[in-house]
């Protein structure tokens, strides 16, 4: 959401930013339903105040002994133009509120222009990658295992749905596990279990509503399950005032993730790339203005640190204007090699919001001694994929010769002290 002063006085400014994201100008319509709604309130406000001095006047005929059934009259009358004016601005505020709630973020100077992902920098890399078309791929790892079944999955519950067992299921625990004790211990995260199902105003806070509903799942109770848990973690600030002692606030959580992947219809069908339930360990960071732009350099650091204790290849780039989320004014993605794909994929996605979703969730901080509030700023990021990261590790540790994934030193403390996933764990 945004300043309506601050559209007011430049909406040059704002009409330019969404621009970089291929808008036509939008503030013409903004500003007119806003003269408009300002004009009703203002016409409001004076029948208001007529309507007291005619009631005023009532009184003092009436103290006289005069007849006041005129001026009775035209009161009521106001009375009936008052409801007319309020119903019309409700039907102005709602116009203007859901259109400034469909408009994306305004950009960071800094992100690079450019159409789509084939226009996003690199910025950092690290680890070796080598050319390897006879790669198999996790599907096909899986298979030879004996632990990934896809078609159980779809019997019971349809595409984009998988099954995993024994040793493999075990991994993507502990990497899950790997992540939080990361997350938690070495960047100060506190861990969170957090309700899987949200109401509306829940996914309209942080941006998902109304603008990506075919994106989700929705429960006959009316609940939304969270697609991600930076839905959750996010709205744990909603409509509150932090001291600005308290900030940064820093949340972590391991939850299942639901999505539609509406806009997603052939691609990824193959595998475990695109799934509409998965899991993954969310980042989700609460500061002040000033910090925002550090703490988003710091989210970014401890998701990558994954992949660095994991010893798995990966890099770094900033998302162009054309791929920048529709909440974030800027965002890192980190992408893993995936060695039976040949090619890098992403793994987390790292956004810095600034204070749009904080002015939807009417979350602010107050510094001692203050009457006065801000908005403060929100950080989201994963922290990782879980399920990408299981795929990463099986192409990455499979050892062709033997049939069998060895397991990542920093996971084998999760794993029991397992050094290598072979196709007998089926049966052991």
């Amino acid at each position: 959401m945004f300043d309506l002063a601050a559209i007011r006085e430049n909406p040059v400014k704002f009409d330019t930013a969404w621009k970089r994201r291929g808008l036509e100008p939008q503030t013409p319509e903004i500003l007119r339903l806003d003269e408009e709604r300002r004009s009703v309130q203002t016409a409001l406000q004076d029948l208001q105040a007529e309507r007291n001095a005619k009631s005023k006047k009532i009184g003092e005929i009436k103290r006289a002994g005069g007849d006041a059934d005129a001026i009775m009259d035209e009161v009521a009358a106001i009375k009936g133009q008052m409801g007319e004016l309020e119903e019309r601005e409700a039907t102005l505020a709602e116009s203007l509120n859901m259109h400034l709630s469909g408009l994306p973020n305004l950009l960071s100077d800094d992100v690079p222009d450019g159409a789509d992902e084939d226009e996003n920098v690199e910025i950092r890399t690290l680890g070796d990658v080598a050319a390897q078309d006879d790669a198999p791929d996790h599907e096909e790892i899986g298979e030879k295992l004996g632990m990934i079944d896809f078609e159980t999955a779809v019997q019971m519950s349809g595409s984009r749905f998988v099954m995993l067992t024994g040793a493999i299921a075990r991994l993507e625990k502990a990497l899950a596990m790997f992540m939080l004790d990361t997350h938690t211990t070495e960047y100060g995260y506190l861990e969170v279990s957090p309700p899987l199902l949200v109401r509306d105003n829940a996914l309209y806070g942080t941006g998902q509503l109304p603008k990506f509903s075919e994106d989700l799942f929705k429960a006959t109770t009316g609940h939304w399950m969270i697609p991600t848990a930076e839905v959750s973690l996010t709205n744990m600030v909603a409509d509150k005032i932090i001291d600005t002692e308290e900030l940064p606030l820093r949340f972590t959580a391991w939850t299942p993730c639901f999505r539609s992947e509406a806009g997603a219809a052939g691609k990824d069908t193959r595998g475990m790339i695109r799934q509409h339930q998965f899991y993954k360990v969310e980042l989700v960071s609460v500061t002040t203005p000033e910090k925002s732009v550090e703490e988003h350099e710091r989210m970014t650091e401890a998701a990558e640190s994954i992949l660095q204790k994991l010893k798995l290849p990966y890099r770094t780039v900033i998302l162009c204007s054309g791929d920048t989320g529709f909440g974030a004014t800027k965002t890192y993605d980190i992408e893993v090699w995936l060695p039976g794909q040949q090619r890098y994929r992403e793994i987390s996605s790292c956004s810095n919001c600034l204070d749009f979703q904080a002015r939807r969730m009417k979350a602010r901080f107050r510094d001692k001694g203050e009457k006065q509030t801000q908005f403060v700023h929100t950080l989201n990021g994963s922290g990782l994929a879980v399920g990408r990261a299981l795929i990463a590790v099986l192409e990455n540790y499979y050892d062709p010769a033997e049939n069998c994934v060895v397991v990542p030193d920093v996971l084998k403390p999760y794993m029991g002290g397992l050094e290598k996933i072979e196709a007998r764990e089926v049966q052991s």
